[in-house]
This record gives structure tokens, C-alpha cells and sequence, in this order.
């Protein structure tokens, strides 16, 4: 049975260590990357079945590309989360994209995975 691949893009490197132990236990392949430009690269290489996306990176907005990941890559799950997420219905049109507000509770985790 294949492992589904998540990838976290997040210049948080204790969050993406949190989240690469939880996921790996779970029996996911797990990819991380720490800036936006490594991030899309990997969605090209990786085609991970599931992406969280930060929004602020040291190289630029996350959720700016969403559109354009979303539409490359129609089957992926997206997990947008921030700690500056105020509420609003950013991605009305994409029901793969899930916005979550950081920090992330592990009940929240344990339920969606």
C-alpha cells in the first residue's frame, strides 16, 4: 500500500518537526521545506496528496499561489494555516482548501487524521 505524501511549507522549523514526528507515525511520507520558492519546487517534485501552506514566508505569501498550485495540481489537499488568519472566506470556490488558525490543536489533528 502506498504512503500518501504531505508536505509542509513552513518557515517554523519546530512546527514542521512537530508535524513531520505526528504525520510519520501515522504512516505518512512526509516532506518539509522553509520557504516558499523550496515549497513550490516540491509540489512539482514531490506531488504530495497533502499540503499545508504558511502565508507569511521569508520569500513571499503562501496563500498567493493558491490558485495556481490548486489548479496544477487538482486531487491535493490544502491545509492553509496562520497565525494571522482573522476568519474571512478567502477560497470560496476550492473545497479541497481547508484554513486553519495556528497553533494547530492536536484534537484538531487527531480528528481530521
Amino acid at each position: 500500500m502506498l504512503k500518501l505524501k504531505v508536505l509542509f511549507v513552513d518557515d517554523e522549523i519546530d512546527f514542521c518537526l512537530l508535524m513531520k514526528n505526528y504525520f510519520t507515525r501515522k504512516n505518512y511520507e512526509v516532506f518539509l521545506a522553509y520557504t516558499l520558492t523550496e515549497g513550490l519546487a516540491q509540489i512539482e517534485t514531490v506531488g504530495p496528496d497533502i499540503l499545508f501552506l504558511d502565508n507569511n514566508l521569508p520569500d513571499g505569501k503562501g496563500w498567493d499561489h493558491v490558485e495556481y498550485i490548486v489548479e496544477k495540481n487538482p486531487h491535493i489537499r490544502l491545509y492553509l494555516a496562520s497565525a494571522h488568519y482573522k476568519g474571512e472566506k478567502l477560497f470560496p470556490d476550492y473545497p479541497q482548501i481547508t484554513i486553519w488558525e495556528k497553533p494547530l490543536s492536536m484534537s484538531l489533528l487527531h480528528d481530521t487524521f
